[in-house]
C-alpha cells in the first residue's frame, strides 16, 4: 500500500482497515471485527488507520447548534419548523414575540407564516421529544426578512466554516456580506445587492459539490475573485 491511499466506498462495502475514523457524522458499522460503509463514503487509507468522510449525511440535532428553520405549520401558541433532520421542531410564541400574547383573540400566523425562514439555537433534545428552538443568545437570531437562504448538505457545513472559520471569513471578507452558517445544512446570505447574494450562493454550491477534494480554498478564492469583479464592473 502507498503512504496514502483514497478510495470511494458504496453501503455494505468491507474498509480494509483495522481502525477507522468517521468524520462529519456516522456512516460506518462493525461486524466480526470489521468494517463495513453504511453511506457512499471516501475514504483515505494510510499504514495507521481509515479516515471515512461520508459523501452523504443527514443533520441529527444537538443542544447549542445554530440553525435555520422553515416554518411549515402553526399551533395556537407554537410553530412547527423543519430544520432539514428526521425531526421537525418546535418554536414558542414565547421565543419571538415580546408582547402578551392571547391565543383565544389572535392567531400566530401574522407573525410567522409557512414558507418563512427562522435563525436560531436548538436548546434541547434528547431524541425522546421533538427538538425546542429559542431565538435568545445572539442579535442575529430571529425571523428572515431579506436575503437569501442557500441549501446544502449537512456534510459540507464544516468546509463551509473551515478550519478555525477560514472559509467563512473568506466569504465574508471578499463579498462583504453578512453569513450565518446553520449546521443543518442552511446558509443565510445578505448583500448589498441580489447579485452579489448570486456569486456567494455559487460560491457554496461549489463548496458541497468538492467539499472532499484537496486545494479548494485557493479555488473558492480565485472563484470569488473572478466573478466578485464581474459584479462590480
Amino acid at each position: 500500500m502507498s503512504e496514502e491511499e483514497k478510495l470511494i466506498v458504496v453501503p455494505g462495502e468491507e474498509i480494509p482497515a483495522k481502525e477507522v475514523e468517521v468524520k462529519g457524522g456516522q456512516g460506518v458499522y462493525k461486524k466480526d471485527d470489521k468494517y463495513f460503509a453504511a453511506t457512499p463514503g471516501l475514504v483515505v487509507l494510510s499504514e495507521e488507520k481509515a479516515v471515512f468522510m461520508p459523501l452523504e449525511s443527514i443533520y441529527i440535532p444537538k443542544p447549542g447548534d445554530v440553525v435555520i428553520g422553515m416554518v411549515i405549520s402553526t399551533g395556537t401558541t407554537y410553530w412547527i419548523l423543519d430544520i432539514k433532520a428526521p425531526y421537525t421542531a418546535f418554536l414558542s410564541y414565547q421565543e419571538l414575540l415580546s408582547k402578551r400574547f392571547n391565543p383565544g383573540t389572535a392567531l400566530l400566523s401574522l407573525y410567522l407564516k409557512e414558507g418563512d425562514y427562522v435563525i436560531g439555537k436548538i436548546s434541547s433534545f434528547d431524541r425522546s421529544r421533538n427538538p425546542t428552538i429559542t431565538l435568545r443568545g445572539s442579535d442575529k437570531f430571529g425571523k428572515i426578512i431579506d436575503g437569501t437562504v442557500v441549501e446544502v448538505k449537512p456534510i459540507s457545513v464544516p468546509r463551509i466554516i473551515g478550519r478555525k472559520g477560514s472559509m467563512l471569513n473568506l466569504l465574508v471578507q471578499a463579498s462583504n456580506c453578512d453569513m450565518v452558517v446553520g449546521m443543518n445544512g442552511r446558509v443565510y446570505v445578505k448583500c448589498e445587492n441580489r447579485d452579489m447574494e448570486n456569486v456567494v450562493a455559487l460560491a457554496l454550491k461549489k463548496i458541497e459539490a468538492e467539499t472532499h477534494t484537496s486545494g479548494l480554498t485557493d479555488r473558492i478564492r480565485s472563484f470569488l475573485e473572478d466573478h466578485i469583479r464581474g459584479v462590480k464592473k
